[in-house]
């Protein structure tokens, strides 16, 4: 139920931290994967090199979500390569802390643009292939933020419920295709976006408080639910929300 043997998949964000796990982790279950990144090729073609060596195929596409023609470049690259993708999962995001007074039209159009404009722009260019076939899995990388926002990520909260609200809108629509649609709101991830922040114990103690579980989470706590929400697994679970929090959400 839960192999993907045969399906093909695009991770968006997957040369590091949840992106990368959840690459890795549907490749384990069969699938062929292609690897997105904006900077840091060599991180995302050690992560090609890791899926090849289980037997997958994959290649990696290098190209910034902010701009405008970001869809078309990849679904194009994509179709060249792989002829079209089974499973589209969208876990590239930007997110700038400030005082929400310090925010300026820029940064919200950056953060907005990467996390939510892009993935729609995204689902637009790959929905019409699953149609076709009459399967597809889309899943969103959303926020414990969505739930209870920090006070200097305004934005990155703001966009993450907006992606969420896509998903929602469109689960109904896609269902009668054969396409589930839902999102993971991960809670606190140890990864690099937040290893400077957690290394402080005193730091790292009050976050740990304020879950029930009373640890935060790893890359790999989002790889399982992704591909149970991408697999056979998963094929009656659409238009909703898994928060992979330790509680925090509650």
């Amino acid at each position: 139920m839960f192999e993907l043997q045969g399906k093909r998949a695009l991770v968006t964000g997957s040369s590091r931290g949840i992106g990368r796990a959840i690459a890795l982790a549907l490749a384990e279950a069969g699938a062929d994967v292609i690897v997105h990144c904006t900077g840091r090729a060599d991180a995302a073609a050690q992560v090609v090199e890791e899926i090849r060596a289980m037997g997958r195929q994959s290649f990696y596409i290098q190209k910034n979500l902010m701009d405008a023609d970001c869809a078309d470049v990849i679904a194009s690259r994509v179709r060249e390569t792989f002829g079209a993708v089974d499973i589209l999962v969208l876990n590239a995001s930007i997110q700038y802390k400030k005082p929400w007074e310090s925010i300026t039209a820029q940064d919200f159009a950056d953060q907005m643009n990467v996390n939510t404009r892009a993935s729609m722009l995204l689902m637009q260019a790959v929905v019409p292939e699953m149609k076709a076939r009459h399967w597809g899995r889309i899943v969103a990388i959303g926020s414990v933020q969505e739930m209870k926002p920090h006070p200097d990520m305004l934005v990155y909260s703001a966009s993450k419920a907006a992606q969420t609200m896509m998903i929602k809108s469109l689960a109904g629509q896609l269902a009668p295709f054969g396409i589930t649609c839902n999102s993971i709101a991960p809670g606190v991830i140890y990864t690099d976006r937040n290893t400077e922040a957690l290394s402080d114990p005193e730091y790292a103690k009050k976050v740990t408080d304020q879950i029930p579980a009373r640890f935060y989470g790893e890359p790999r706590d989002c790889a399982g639910a992704a591909v149970l929400l991408c697999s056979d697994a998963g094929r009656y679970i659409t238009g909703q929300s898994l928060y992979v929090d330790g509680g925090k959400s509650l």
